[in-house]
């Protein structure tokens, strides 16, 4: 207690004379307003945007890879147009449609049957043919229009995969998830979009899933066009 006199006596006299008496951790110096070292302030948390944006991108060129490679695996069909050209050999090219019987015909080649065949197995039956004619043709050809036109859904669906185009009326966006079996609970809805390739340049179409569902406006639920790809991405949350 005899201690603690002097003590207070010091603190009350230098109030009296206007001195400013700072207590503080003396570890950590400073008082109370001095800011805290930059190891011990507050941080903001880091911004998920740009990781999930990432991810976002890379899912979507996963998908078109996927999609390519399905295509890249197509076997040819009945009603699927051909662009057939010989290297060249610029009147020989053609653009033919494959008969229901699954032949072409060209020029010098004649009648070739390419149902059921890939891409590079038709150019060696056309090439075979052609060899009795030319020397050391080369052939190339390339699907211009399939017969069977579908499209694909694919991310957070119930069911992702390819669907087919009704001949009969236009599937829309919505129409085609529903194909899918609906959103799966991970779904970021209104990010779905569609990709579609126009002069062999991919483009993207934002769809705005609760205009169409929520607002009833029809004009955002696009109708669907062969090949489309409809991606739904993952929730960032």
């Amino acid at each position: 207690m005899k201690r603690l006199v002097p003590a207070c006596a010091a603190l009350l006299l230098a109030g009296c004379m206007g001195l400013a008496v700072q207590v503080g951790d003396p570890h950590r110096g400073g008082g109370p307003d001095s800011p805290l070292p930059e190891s011990e302030a507050p941080k903001a948390p880091a911004s998920k945007a740009p990781a999930a944006e990432d991810k976002e991108q890379a899912a979507i060129a996963s998908v078109l890879e996927k999609v390519e490679r399905e295509r890249a695996t197509y076997r040819i069909g009945a009603a699927d147009l051909l662009e057939v050209t010989i290297y060249q050999e610029k009147d020989l090219d053609r653009k033919v449609r494959v008969s229901p019987d699954g032949v072409i015909t060209l020029p010098l080649a004649g009648a070739v049957k390419v149902a059921g065949l890939g891409v590079a197995e038709a150019e060696r039956a056309i090439t075979e043919r052609l060899r009795k004619y030319l020397i050391s043709p080369t052939v190339s050809v390339f699907i211009t229009e399939y017969g069977n036109k579908q499209v694909y859904v694919l991310g957070e669906v119930s069911k992702p995969g390819s669907y087919p185009l009704p001949t009969e009326a236009r599937l829309s966006v919505i129409e085609a998830i529903t194909l899918a079996g609906g959103f799966t609970q991970y779904a970021a809805a209104d990010r779905t979009r569609v990709i579609r390739k126009t002069n062999g340049e991919p483009k993207t179409i934002m769809i705005e899933v609760s205009a169409v569902t929520k607002r009833g406006d029809k004009s955002k639920d696009i109708p669907l066009e062969p090949n489309d790809v409809v991606f739904v991405p993952e929730s960032f949350f």
